[in-house]
């Protein structure tokens, strides 16, 4: 079955990048053309760099090592907690913690005090406080857990990082790179793709972009999973028999030609908070 088609791609407006005079040069590389002065990023490009980090995530996990999905603008919260979710790994939606990988003894004690508030009211402790304290408790586990409820099991560093935009989650790649962890991220063409190890040209903004490259890499980490377990149930197998059954997919139809594809506010929607770019502006034919 294929990671991702170029139907999916089109769909997602992933082709979509910013406008012309916001653009990154070092980017130049991933884009095809310009059309009505924004940057249409090059989807064969996309496709093969996404085999790439599918690949690389899926043996990373299958080495026994964890992914920690990033991504905590607004567009991306609840696709990156979603997936994360879904294959069973860690997430940042939400603020990215300074010394989260560069600090991760810290950031232990932290999420320490948030089990243990949470095992206070569980086993009865609240009971023997005051409502004052008992509030006070309250609020700094809604704290802990805002901010660090995806990696409230991570008890090591993560084998590799997942990041949408890292123009504006530049201190978890700074971290990352430091830590000698490799960076699988969405780069937009008003982002640097310099010192990312698996970068990923593509629309960055757009919530249906999002999610299909949330969605694969999570795709990644449940096929590394599946293979584990297979391996477990063939060693079964050879003393107790067990005969497992594989089922195929057929791959979607592929399109080729996405030149005369325009850009919609739906593909291309609003920019991150900091932008003063008007969409109307960005988005006109």
């Amino acid at each position: 079955m294929a990671v991702v088609t170029m139907k999916s791609l089109l769909e997602s407006g992933v082709h979509f990048g910013h406008q012309v005079k916001r653009w990154d040069p070092r980017m130049k590389k991933y884009i095809f053309a310009e059309r009505n002065g924004i940057h249409i990023i090059d989807l064969q490009k996309t496709i093969a760099a996404i085999k790439d980090s599918y690949e690389a995530v899926r043996k990373i996990v299958s080495s026994g090592k964890s992914v920690l999905f990033v991504g905590t603008k607004k567009q991306a919260q609840q696709a990156i907690q979603k997936e994360a979710e879904r294959c069973g790994m860690y997430y940042v939606n939400n603020r990215w913690l300074g010394g989260m990988l560069t600090n991760f003894t810290t950031i232990k004690k932290s999420l320490q005090r948030l089990k243990k508030i949470e095992k206070m009211e569980i086993d009865g402790t609240f009971d023997n406080l005051t409502k004052k304290e008992v509030s006070s408790l309250l609020k700094e586990r809604a704290k802990l857990e805002k901010n660090l409820g995806g990696v409230k099991d991570m008890k090591e560093l993560p084998g590799v990082i997942f990041i949408i935009d890292t123009h504006k989650e530049q201190n978890a790649v700074a971290e990352a790179l430091r830590m000698k962890i490799p960076v699988v991220a969405v780069v937009d063409t008003n982002c640097n793709p310099e010192g990312i190890t698996y970068p990923i040209p593509g629309n960055d903004d757009a919530i249906r972009a999002i999610s299909l490259f949330t969605s694969v890499i999570a795709n990644a980490v449940l096929e590394a999973d599946n293979e584990q377990g297979l391996k477990i149930i063939e060693t079964l197998g050879d003393e107790d028999e067990v005969v497992t059954d594989a089922s195929t997919k057929k791959d979607d139809e592929e399109i080729d030609d996405y030149s005369n594809y325009t850009p919609t506010e739906e593909t291309r929607p609003e920019d991150s908070d900091d932008e003063e770019e008007d969409l109307e502006e960005k988005f006109t034919k």
